[in-house]
């Protein structure tokens, strides 16, 4: 997919996109802190565009700023930046995908413990989440949002452990899912990432100060050293000492568990000069339009992505067959969060007001159209008809990345499983003519796990998180086992 969730033109007319995940960004020690953070959330704006968040502590007090709509909206205001002193901050991206949006759900979310304030911030699905929020409701506690990292505040509070580090976690491990995730206190900045490493988390330096951020392209926009990526099932505590020196502390997981990192993370979420597990996503995505052209070729006269995510694939697939890549689509970067209201009779604009069509460069041409991803095929529709309208003699189909079967429950807001083109129709030629292309082909899994790993799919110990392709999910899904659970959560209506 290549729009995303930010509002109905901007992006979603249909449903169809895979929607963001969330970033999250903490930093110890610096004089900038709240600056630095800004940025570095400046820059992670595309795992969420919902809501920015950002806590620091300035020796004495915590300081919040909670908002609506997106970092550059709100941070780069010398005002609110004054409002955030001190010299240790965390900040948070946001698109929902457990709770509402609204403000309250904003994080980092704060808490005032028995061990001091916390603030904490996460990236990610607990997929024990209502679970552990109905067992904390029954046994006494008061919610107030909807959002199930407010799960891990009261099991932080609850815990008899001495320590900040040792009460989040004896919380963490009580929670289950895909999750990278950054607490703050008075002293400490602490990092943690689920036991399987479904969500990244990278550690960064800068001036000699701890950072932890979701990407990579965090670090590189405040010039900070990349470190070490934070190891699945790991805890990295960072502390303040009394003399100004900070001191790193490492907690692992007693039995740790293989590394299986989100594919998705490489086929659509990640920026692409961002390196994940190792891997830069730039070029594993140009890997994936190389594998396609192997798998799928066609005889055409040009390529053409689907802007932005199908750009890299694009190339890759030129590159390999050695057809020539053009920007047949150009797309608008300059249309508003709330350009116009989306009424029915202007959703038919929906894919012209973001893309529009090269007609010199399609006109009388057979062209290779190549996405990242086809989640309802909607979109996919819109553009075929808009390329044929602008005078192309043949649309070619290439997806690169294979058909999503299956929801997700790790922080991708996936439609339900009967809403997904590819459980729509019996066979590829179906969804071919649904889409009105002349030929329709996906990447097969070996293809993309070659593509981002080097090696075909293991099915007896698969090296990645790939349920959505395969169906295998990697961890329990209690939320969706319990019958007793229902997704939506009755809080208070207000407006934040």
């Amino acid at each position: 997919m290549t729009l995303s969730p930010s509002s109905a033109l901007d992006n979603d007319i249909d449903g169809d996109t895979l929607h963001e995940e969330c970033g999250v960004f903490g930093i110890l020690g610096h004089a900038d802190a709240a600056t630095l953070t800004a940025l570095g959330l400046h820059a992670l704006q595309h795992r969420g565009q919902e809501a920015a968040g950002m806590v620091v502590f300035d020796g004495q007090r915590f300081h919040s700023e909670r908002r609506m709509g997106l970092v550059g909206d709100h941070y780069t205001d010398p005002a609110t930046l004054a409002r955030l002193p001190g010299d240790r901050a965390i900040g948070h991206v946001r698109y929902s995908t457990t709770g509402e949006t609204i403000l309250r759900n904003v994080q980092p979310l704060f808490a005032e413990l028995e061990v001091g304030g916390i603030a904490i911030a996460h990236n990610g699905n607990f997929t024990n989440g209502l679970t552990m929020r109905r067992m904390l409701i029954a046994d006494g506690a008061i919610c107030q949002s909807t959002s199930d990292t407010e799960v891990v505040l009261h099991l932080i509070a609850r815990s008899k452990h001495p320590s900040s580090s040792d009460r989040f976690i004896d919380a963490i491990r009580q929670m289950e899912g895909g999750y990278s995730m950054l607490a703050m206190t008075r002293t400490k900045l602490i990092a943690a990432r689920d036991p399987i490493g479904i969500r990244p988390l990278v550690m960064g330096e800068l001036d000699g100060k701890p950072i932890f951020c979701s990407e990579t392209c965090a670090l590189d926009i405040i010039g900070a050293k990349y470190i070490r990526d934070v190891e699945n099932g790991e805890v990295i505590i960072c502390e303040i000492q009394s003399d100004g020196s900070i001191t790193i502390d490492s907690r692992k997981a007693e039995q740790p568990e293989a590394e299986r990192l989100c594919l998705f993370e490489y086929v659509y979420f990640a920026r692409p000069d961002s390196v994940v597990g190792g891997r830069n996503v730039y070029v594993a995505r140009r890997n994936m339009g190389i594998n396609l052209a192997k798998e799928a070729p066609v005889e055409a006269d040009l390529v053409v992505p689907v802007p932005d995510g199908g750009t890299p694939a694009a190339i890759g697939y030129a590159q390999a067959s050695g057809i020539p890549f053009e920007l047949g689509i150009i797309r608008n970067h300059y249309v508003g969060r709330t350009f116009i209201e989306p009424t029915q009779s202007i959703r038919a604009f929906g894919v012209k007001l973001k893309h529009s069509a090269n007609r010199a460069i399609l006109e009388g041409k057979r062209v290779v159209l190549v996405d990242d991803s086809i989640v309802r095929g909607t979109t996919s529709v819109k553009i075929v008809q808009m390329i044929r309208e602008a005078g192309a003699s043949e649309v070619h189909i290439r997806v690169a990345s294979p058909m999503i079967y299956f929801p997700d429950f790790y922080g991708i807001d996936t439609p339900d499983a009967d809403k997904l083109l590819a459980n729509q129709y019996e066979n590829l030629e179906a969804m071919c003519a649904f889409i009105g292309a002349d030929s329709l082909a996906f990447l097969s899994i070996d293809g993309l796990y070659r593509a981002v790993g080097g090696a075909p799919r293991n099915p007896d110990a698969p090296q990645f998180t790939d349920h959505y392709f395969t169906g295998d999910y990697p961890t329990r899904l209690l939320d969706r086992e319990s019958t007793n659970n229902v997704r939506k959560l009755s809080v208070l209506a207000g407006n934040g």
